[in-house]
């Protein structure tokens, strides 16, 4: 697992193809999930299991996030797919059509005995629960409260599209007919604020559009905006896209970090003792060295080095 814990960018792939998961080992994703549910016809999941063990529990990653994406609850393969045996090497599992906290809850209890069993430390397996649906919305909290092992929550479009009978059969564009405003404004701000007030990642779905790069960071851009921090990514083009937008700007980064420095030092007795200051034309406070830190801490997180210092006043 990548000692950032950064997930702009999370890459999607099929368990069913040995192709797609070599090729995933050497790209720069922060984090992949290996794919159960979805990406797998029902015919092939109990095989995509074995060759998703297999792979994990080969050479030749980096320092990705992994993640697998098991079927859920409702299902025959979930117990299968969560026991299949490469939880040595797996840093979460990706938990789809999470109605309530009892699904995180048993997953948690699974997991737990599993981990006993081999030997491996009890919660280090993370869950991320996805939001797929008007009543795994309705009950996000206790979702996000449901186990320690919650890691992050997870959006899912076209389920949740669907689930509310939203007029459109293009995932991230607007329905037909909803002229004013985000149609997912609400949604992705409910997911948002479950996940600020529980200490939790929040990660944007697919745009199933993948041939569209511009299309993709418009809708990567206004997630990226509202303070999420990542999206899921369908092809190796996305990721680029999703790593920089999701990262903040070299300018805002030197800025973040300006404001940090001025306020530590004019709230210092040699600076005055100030708690309002003036940066430039921009009046500094507490508030905006909160600001400041949210910026600062995802600048250095994804390498960015400031080209800006800041010199204390000489008089």
């Amino acid at each position: 697992m990548n000692a950032s814990g950064l997930r702009r960018s999370v890459l999607a792939v099929p368990g069913s193809s040995d192709k797609m998961i070599a090729k995933a080992k050497g790209l720069p994703a922060d984090a992949i999930f290996l794919d159960l549910e979805d990406a797998v016809a029902p015919i092939a999941k109990v095989e995509a299991r074995a060759r998703i063990v297999d792979a994990l529990n080969s050479d030749g990653w980096g320092d990705q996030i992994k993640v697998v994406r098991v079927n859920d609850w409702t299902t025959q393969w979930t117990y299968g797919d969560v026991v299949s045996g490469a939880g040595r090497n797996l840093d979460a599992i990706l938990l789809p059509k999470v109605e309530c906290a009892a699904h995180v809850q048993a997953l948690d209890l699974l997991l737990t005995q599993l981990e006993k069993e081999h030997g491996l430390d009890v919660g280090a397996i993370g869950i991320e629960p996805q939001i797929e649906s008007a009543r795994s919305l309705r009950n996000i909290d206790e979702i996000a409260t449901a186990s320690p092992r919650v890691q992050t929550l997870v959006f899912g479009p076209a389920d949740l599209m669907a689930s509310v009978n939203m007029r459109t059969l293009v995932v991230g564009e607007q329905p037909v007919g909803y002229d004013t405003g985000d149609a997912y404004h609400h949604i992705l701000m409910t997911i948002l604020l479950a996940a600020r007030t529980h200490g939790l990642q929040a990660i944007d779905g697919p745009y199933l559009q993948i041939r569209d790069l511009d299309a993709f960071r418009r809708a990567a851009g206004r997630t990226a905006g509202l303070g999420f921090d990542g999206k899921w990514v369908l092809h190796p083009t996305q990721i680029e896209a999703a790593n920089e937008i999701f990262a903040p700007l070299q300018s805002d980064y030197d800025k973040a970090e300006m404001i940090l420095d001025a306020y530590e030092f004019h709230t210092s007795a040699a600076g005055g003792a100030r708690g309002a200051v003036m940066l430039g034309d921009e009046m500094i406070d507490e508030a905006s060295r909160k600001m400041a830190l949210v910026v600062s801490a995802k600048g250095r997180a994804a390498g960015l080095t400031r080209t800006t210092t800041f010199e204390p006043p000489t008089s």
